[in-house]
């Protein structure tokens, strides 16, 4: 057993669950390490927001530890600290979304993926920290204030899931959970050197959801290792009634080990998807690492697929999708929202239904586009468009009553996110591997056994290239 505190904060949570279930660490030492971290960190970065108090927190680990004497079946993250992203209902902890109008909510039941979290054993101790409705390539609000970056107090955590990436880099956390429509799984992770993946569309309940099967906004895993991701997706993924959107899958294939061979497989390498921004500094760093897949035997290929109008329809989607949803409380709440919240209602709309069905059916024609593109490469590796780390107080400000640099600076991240494509950030050189997605079966017929979930293979590829290019663990500032 880990003798250190800090040790034990920066432990895989593989490892941690394998010392809880041996009893060779208690849950109670973890979440006192834990608690000691975030006590020390958390005022300087504001990632965990509505926590219980120390006493609290120390007497759920004590009931876990009495579930594990008592020789109760408990779950495979049994005992791990989680604080839940507060753009997920669950029992106990304020849900704001991040918005003046919510501050005092408290929820009466919890989401399925808080649901599945908490019968998987974990101990919930808060909330982490979001933009306003979960809205903007930063984590900043009213409610609860602004995430920062570990590695630099001055510099944006990202968003929308700012406060779980900031969270991981820093200790305070062994694994958290995500959100992302246009980024926010894969931003924050890579301003905050860590892991995530925006898993294929359907594989991770939404439930509830206002808009079900629209098909876009995705939850996922956030963790400090490629390993650790795919454990927690073990967790997230797998079909629930209460979502028509979900398919068929075999969530337990995430928990097996991710070796495995990768010589002969054709990657294109695309670091600018055609040319969208991209900082100097991070180009430079991701062609260093080009070398690496191709030592692990890849075939890479400098490609790209056809974007065109790719942009427009992500804009087109998310406007309407804003609008739809938060149309009545921008009449009721105007003075309590954000202008970037405002002008994406507003622009949502003034979209016709011919403005929305058009970006429905050149939705369908990318996603086309990109299935014969990856009939030939498996994988493509991109940056994250812009993908250099910005000041915090600077991403915060922007054009007030227009496309303000809060919430558009980053949307071009957005730009794939709309072909159900599994897609990660996996904190070497701050590259995304984008994989082809998982396929729908037939709505109408139940296949004979469930599929094996294909973004497996981005674990699996993503594990081998974070072995050979790890990143650093946060040195906190301040």
């Amino acid at each position: 057993m880990a003798s250190e505190s800090s040790d034990l904060c920066f432990m895989s949570a593989r490892e941690l669950q394998s010392l809880i279930r041996t009893r060779k660490l208690s849950a109670h030492e973890l979440m006192a390490a834990h608690l000691q971290q975030i006590n020390r960190v958390n005022p300087k970065i504001n990632a965990i927001v509505a926590k219980l108090d120390d006493d609290k927190c120390l007497a759920l680990a004590d009931e876990a530890d009495r579930r594990l004497a008592r020789g109760e079946k408990v779950g495979p993250l049994h005992g791990l600290p989680i604080a839940f992203k507060d753009t997920e209902a669950a029992i106990g902890f304020p849900f704001t979304g991040g918005s003046l109008i919510y501050k005092d909510y408290m929820p009466t039941e919890d989401t399925v993926l808080v649901e599945r979290l908490r019968n998987a054993g974990v101990v919930p101790i808060g909330k982490t920290n979001v933009s306003e409705f979960g809205m903007g390539s930063h984590t900043y609000n009213k409610v609860y204030g602004t995430t920062v970056d570990p590695y630099d107090l001055t510099k944006s955590a990202g968003g929308c899931s700012g406060g779980a990436g900031a969270a991981l880099a820093a200790g305070l956390l062994p694994v958290a959970n995500g959100s992302d429509l246009g980024g926010s799984l894969r931003n924050p992770a890579n301003f905050n050197n860590v892991v995530a993946l925006r898993p294929t569309v359907g594989l991770v309940p939404m439930a509830p959801a206002p808009l079900p099967l629209i098909g876009f906004t995705v939850k996922g895993p956030m963790a400090r290792s490629v390993a650790d991701a795919a454990f927690l997706l073990s967790v997230m993924a797998g079909p629930d009634p209460r979502d028509p959107g979900c398919h068929p899958s075999e969530p337990s294939a995430f928990a097996k080990p991710l070796d495995r061979s990768l010589e002969g497989v054709r990657v294109a390498w695309c670091p600018d998807l055609g040319g969208l921004p991209l900082d100097r500094r991070v180009r430079g760093v991701l062609e260093t690492q080009r070398k690496t897949f191709t030592d692990l035997g890849c075939v890479v290929e400098e490609a790209c697929p056809d974007l065109s109008g790719a942009d427009q329809v992500f804009l087109d989607i998310r406007a309407w999708q804003s609008s739809n949803v938060f149309g009545l409380l921008l009449e009721k709440h105007r003075d309590q929202m954000k202008a970037e919240a405002i002008w994406q209602i507003e622009a949502g709309a003034r979209l016709s239904g011919t403005d929305v069905a058009r970006a429905m059916i050149q939705h369908g024609e990318l996603m086309e586009r990109m299935r014969r593109f990856q009939e030939k490469y498996e994988f493509m590796l991109c940056g994250e468009p812009g993908a250099a780390v910005r000041r915090h107080d600077r991403m915060a400000k922007g054009n007030r009553g227009g496309k303000d640099g809060e919430l558009r600076g980053l949307d071009e991240v957005g730009l794939l996110d709309h072909r159900d494509l599994p897609s990660g950030h996996f904190g070497t050189g701050r590259l995304h591997l984008r994989g082809a997605p998982g396929r729908h079966p037939d709505r109408g017929s139940l296949p004979r056994r469930p599929r094996r979930p294909s973004d497996c293979p981005r674990f699996r590829a993503s594990n081998e290239l974070r072995s050979k290019a790890a990143g650093d663990r946060a040195e906190l500032m301040g």
